[in-house]
């Protein structure tokens, strides 16, 4: 079983447009409801790569007895911690004239701070029988900073593989307890640093830097350019293949779920991160995040291109 952990979980609605024109009325040709947030994103692609996942958070509401309803129909096991605050949705705007992809986000609301004591309970319980802890997302305004790391912590002690992609204070806190995998984008790499990575040199400098605070593997996305993988000394390049992207709301976390999948089954870290990369890709291809055919990824992973790459820096 993978624990798919993340806090603010959403309703997921994508609209798409022929040509859509801010600032004046545009009717979708097409709108689909579904569930998402980044844990959940990550349980979905889990299932069909044939893996156990169960998600857990916070869920309130209306909205958060539908998103149990989904994924109940999906079969995908869950358990919630329920809040007065209503679970948040999001909606996705795609222009196909323009192919341009706006993502419009509900921020999370406050929860009570017993909400992250049950949700710490629920990890207690439920890590004995895992063989991984995704994290995925950020925390809800006002949490405890150290949610994440304490989560991280209870899992190496139990010897397991632990993924944190998360944000800012909450991934400065996780490098504390020293995670096996972290993946931030570069936008989220800079934002953590406070600083600008402007090339390729700049990002390996604070992989590095990453990796010395804590981190086993550092790994960096930037959209649908290159991933950059850290790991034992080791600097690889994973580009992945040309593809006319639909949505790609919701590949890193595709990416996520492929390379925990891979490394379970015993893919060291630069093949199972191809792999993850080829989910990535594959998630793009679809208007729904998290709803990827695994044709299509074995598919797409012939054609992403790996090579290894020097690591001369150290992070200093």
């Amino acid at each position: 079983m993978i624990l798919c952990l993340g806090p603010t979980p959403a309703l997921q609605r994508v609209m798409r447009f022929t040509n859509f024109t801010a600032g004046a009325v545009n009717r979708a040709v097409e709108t689909l409801d579904g569930v998402a947030g980044k844990a959940v994103n990550v349980a979905k692609v889990l299932q069909p790569l044939g893996e156990n996942p169960v998600v857990i958070g916070f869920a309130g509401g209306d909205s958060g007895q539908r998103l149990e309803a989904e994924l109940q129909r999906r079969k995908l096991r869950q358990q919630w911690v329920y809040v007065p605050a209503p679970t948040r949705q999001c909606i996705t705007l795609v222009d196909q004239a323009g192919g341009v992809v706006t993502e419009l986000v509900e921020e999370s609301r406050p929860v009570p701070l017993e909400a992250y004591h049950q949700l710490f309970e629920l990890v207690q319980n439920l890590l004995p029988a895992c063989r991984a802890l995704v994290i995925s997302g950020t925390l809800t305004p006002g949490a405890p900073p150290d949610f994440y790391a304490r989560c991280i912590a209870l899992a190496r002690q139990h010897g397991l593989l632990t993924v944190v992609d998360t944000q800012r204070t909450a991934l400065q806190a996780a490098l504390s307890a020293q995670p096996t995998v972290i993946k931030p984008n570069r936008h989220e790499l800079e934002a953590l640093l406070n600083r600008p990575l402007p090339d390729d040199a700049a990002v390996v400098d604070a992989m590095h830097k990453l990796h010395l605070e804590g981190a086993e593997v550092v790994l960096v996305s930037a959209g649908s350019a290159a991933v950059l993988l850290l790991e034992n000394g080791h600097l690889w390049q994973i580009r992945p293949p040309a593809i006319t992207a639909l949505n790609p709301i919701g590949s890193g976390d595709a990416l996520t779920a492929a390379l925990v999948a891979r490394r379970l089954k015993g893919d060291d870290w630069p093949v199972a991160c191809r792999w993850g990369v080829a989910a990535g890709a594959a998630n793009a291809l679809t208007w729904m995040p998290g709803e990827l055919q695994l044709e299509t990824v074995e598919r797409l992973h012939a054609e992403v291109q790996i090579s290894a790459l020097a690591a001369a820096s150290t992070g200093r």
